[in-house]
């Protein structure tokens, strides 16, 4: 039997443009092992789709939803011959560049939108013999321009009166309430907590939960049309049970690696991050306010 392994350098396997992905191929067999040629790629790729509802609408341009490649380097690291009994460690470097006309962005697993970067090794034998392979990602963090705005409070206050999609007529059959709060910014360093703070003022209504929830806002499509959806990434209970009046309720939240980034927008793609602020009353009744936010990496 034989195996191929890639082993990089960083453990955390974080790298930025212009920096130096370096590493080995290890392959390990008993005996000698005669071979076709060992092949190494580095390669990035941006992958859009449309959700079910789209498909429909936009099959003009549902076609043109190729990957977008962002990184591509083919390198051969060793010639068609025999490797000896026992571990072979094949070093590589490779310097983190985009290809000609493209951008690298940062690593980001979505539901519409997939920025993924990845090392594939492949050791082609003989007739007969099963191919080795192996594929390893990496994580690629790009820092943000310098123009976005400073960190400035954000005050809230909510009310019967103050929510949308509400009918007038109907607004005299919603419980009296009044929730005051800030969130810290809405320019968020992707490093750090969200915070903020919330407080029940007053409710006529039992409270249930008060929740927070981090939503991602994808667009992708072309010049036929765009395709918008927002989708949940993390919900967090911030109270339980009916909140005391006048309590000053902290807002604490971890953005979670890899399924969130910088903000970004390109030619075919967006990827935009919002907060909601949910409090459900135990009548049934749910208000729900929301706060666009922007992600960057200083």
């Amino acid at each position: 039997m034989a195996s191929l392994d890639i082993k990089l350098k960083r453990m955390d396997r974080v790298y930025h443009p212009g920096e130096v992905v370096s590493g080995a191929i290890v392959i390990e067999s008993k005996g000698s092992l005669s071979h076709q040629g060992i092949q190494l790629v580095m390669e990035g790729n941006t992958t859009l789709q449309l959700s079910a509802k789209s498909v429909g609408l936009f099959e003009a341009f549902y076609n043109s939803l190729k990957p977008i490649q962002m990184l591509y380097v083919p390198v051969e690291v060793a010639k068609p011959g025999k490797l000896p009994d026992g571990t072979t460690e094949i070093p590589f470097e490779f310097k983190l560049e985009p290809l000609a006309g493209q951008k690298l962005y940062e690593t980001y697993h979505g539901v519409f939108v997939n920025i993924q970067y990845q090392l594939r090794a492949t050791c082609v034998r003989g007739f007969m013999a099963k191919t080795l392979e192996k594929t390893l990602e990496f994580i690629v963090e790009v820092k943000s321009s310098k123009d976005y705005p400073k960190d400035q409070e954000v005050p809230f206050s909510i009310t019967p009166q103050s929510i949308e999609n509400v009918k007038k007529t109907s607004v005299n059959r919603i419980p009296n309430f009044k929730i005051t709060g800030k969130l810290t910014t809405a320019t968020c360093a992707i490093t750090r907590p969200f915070t903020g703070e919330l407080i029940i003022e007053e409710a006529d209504a039992i409270i249930k939960s008060v929740e927070v929830q981090l939503v991602r806002v994808e667009t992708c499509g072309c010049a036929d049309g765009f395709a918008k959806e927002a989708t949940e990434i993390q919900n967090i209970q911030i109270a339980e049970g009916d909140v005391c009046r006048q309590l000053v309720i902290p807002i604490f939240m971890i953005f979670p690696r890899l399924f969130t980034c910088p903000s970004t927008a390109a030619r075919t793609f967006k990827i935009e991050f919002e907060v909601n602020l949910v409090v459900l009353f135990e009548d049934g009744h749910l208000v729900t306010e929301n706060f666009p936010i922007r992600l960057i990496r200083t």
